[in-house]
């Protein structure tokens, strides 16, 4: 029989992958490498490189005590190829391996590298999502929207998750208009389970401090899970101690608090520590136990069979060219606050240094505060797609690419969301307490204490007005904006654009 490679990628860490399933022990070779191409084609966090590399490495090592033979290449071996495919052919010429079988990858950057390497490749699709591509597109077609709640409602009656037979869980589909509660007055989480790094994970921050040091980004300390037990034990820590409140709080934001009652699972669940539905069916069995309240329970399992699902449909739907969409030609350069969070607005300051910390900042911190800057500013798409991949610990280019063009953006001119997603620093004010330390007022609609924010709401409203005043959920917004005094709107333009000039000349805004 022929001898087989089977590549297992950086984030395909799961012992129910389909190549490994289609794979014979008795005849195939694995093959994981650590290189230099998928480091660097994005400036990684280094967290993120670590998590990976570390997670990587005792992976592989629990593939060879069940049996399999291995060939790991780690980033410094003197032999590395430096790229997957250089690899491949390394150890295809090492073992006299024709073929190579592989799980569909989750960026068509190594799709396109796959389908046309230079050695005969099989690939295999990605059963660890709840929905086929088939699937996702057969529910697209003929739609005139594809909006993310009607295909959520198919996710919970394929899976089974909180429903009452064919009817949803208490009646409802969806429980987010009792999520929604600002800032509480304390926190009573301690945050995720934090790991003490062991020997092998030591080894690769030393790596990763050797090689990345110069990155964006903090590597030590380190603390998150490297392994399967690990994260199961981060799965259990949660759905006792802090999805009981995700559901009421998972929208709020506070000053010194980056965890709040979230669950900080997203990096297992992306690189295949944890199984989506087991992570979903834990939440339901809390639920079902009368521990979790089932708009907490609702909330979270929505995030991953609802959102995370359907954010990869849309990307693989919509093709290779999506993440280049620009519809509403935005060509600001994305400002060196994003890196360095010098910046008087306080709000976006406490998200980059959040960020820089721990690799990680929530959803709303990300939609609604820097995703929401830069959409009213006029920031490139594509500059802040490249900041989200290189800032964070969960991102993939399937997971990003529509949350940032399509949901935060809007560049992809209404695919994912039905309107943009802008708001004045009001509701930044009422969801957090940022606005208490800010050098800005946002009380203040005009003048130079004004919250940029409330200037730049307005400016973005009015410079697309031929293309949003139709839309029927932004009556409200230019009927407001109508209802000024025209001497008013005029000075809030102007003062929008002196902000913007200060902000392209380089001052600290």
């Amino acid at each position: 029989m022929v001898k087989r490679l089977v590549l297992v990628l950086g984030d395909q860490l799961s012992d129910r992958l389909s190549a490994l399933r289609e794979a014979d022990k008795a005849r195939d070779v694995v093959v994981m490498a650590e290189v230099a191409e998928e480091t660097d084609y994005v400036r990684h966090h280094p967290k993120k490189i670590a998590l990976i590399f570390a997670a990587m490495r005792k992976f592989a090592a629990a593939l060879e005590k069940d049996g399999w033979e291995m060939r790991y290449t780690q980033l410094d071996d003197t032999q590395n190829a430096g790229s997957i495919f250089g690899e491949l052919l390394r150890r295809a010429e090492e073992t006299g391996a024709e073929e190579v079988l592989t799980t569909e990858p989750g960026e068509w950057r190594l799709i396109d590298k796959l389908r046309h390497a230079p050695i005969k490749t099989r690939i295999l699709p990605d059963d660890r999502f709840i929905a086929t591509h088939a699937e996702f597109d057969d529910w697209a077609r003929g739609r005139k929207a594809l909006r993310m709640e009607y295909f959520y409602r198919d996710m919970r009656r394929k899976t089974g998750l909180l429903m009452d037979g064919d009817a949803p869980a208490g009646d409802k589909w969806n429980y987010d208009h009792d999520n929604r509660k600002p800032a509480p007055d304390e926190v009573d989480f301690s945050g995720p389970m934090q790991f003490t790094p062991d020997e092998t994970v030591e080894e690769v921050l030393d790596l990763v401090e050797t090689r990345f040091g110069d990155r964006f980004g903090d590597l030590r300390p380190f603390h998150y899970a490297t392994d399967q037990g690990q994260a199961r034990r981060a799965l259990s820590h949660f759905i006792r101690h802090a999805l009981p409140r995700f559901g009421d709080y998972q929208d709020a934001m506070m000053e010194g608090q980056a965890w709040l009652y979230h669950s900080i699972l997203s990096p297992y669940i992306n690189i295949g520590l944890l199984d989506p539905l087991e992570v979903c069916r834990a939440a339901e069995d809390a639920w079902k136990a009368g521990d979790v309240p089932i708009n907490a329970a609702e909330g979270f399992i929505r995030q991953i069979i609802g959102w995370r699902e359907y954010i990869r449909g849309i990307y693989f739907l919509e093709g290779p060219e999506y993440a280049q969409r620009n519809r509403l030609g935005h060509d600001r350069t994305l400002p060196d606050f994003f890196w360095n969070g010098e910046t008087r607005m306080n709000c976006v300051a406490q998200a980059v240094s959040q960020t820089r910390e721990h690799a990680y900042a929530h959803h709303i911190q990300r939609l609604m505060v820097t995703g929401n800057f830069a959409l009213l500013a006029g920031l490139n798409p594509q500059d802040l797609q490249e900041w989200y991949m290189a800032s964070y610990i969960d991102a993939f280019e399937w997971v990003m690419s529509a949350n940032v063009i399509g949901m935060s953006q809007f560049a992809d001119g209404g695919v994912v969301g039905s309107k943009p997603y802008v708001s004045s620093g009001n509701y930044i004010d009422r969801m957090s307490d940022y606005c208490k330390g800010c050098s800005y007022s946002v009380k203040d609609k005009t003048g130079e204490d004004a919250c940029p924010f409330n200037l730049l709401y307005w400016h973005f409203l009015d410079r697309h007005r031929d293309r949003f005043e139709g839309n029927g959920r932004m009556g409200n917004m230019y009927r407001t904006w109508d209802r000024m005094d025209a001497d008013r709107r005029e000075t809030v333009v102007q003062d929008a654009d002196a902000w913007l000039k200060r902000l392209d000349a380089g001052e600290r805004v």
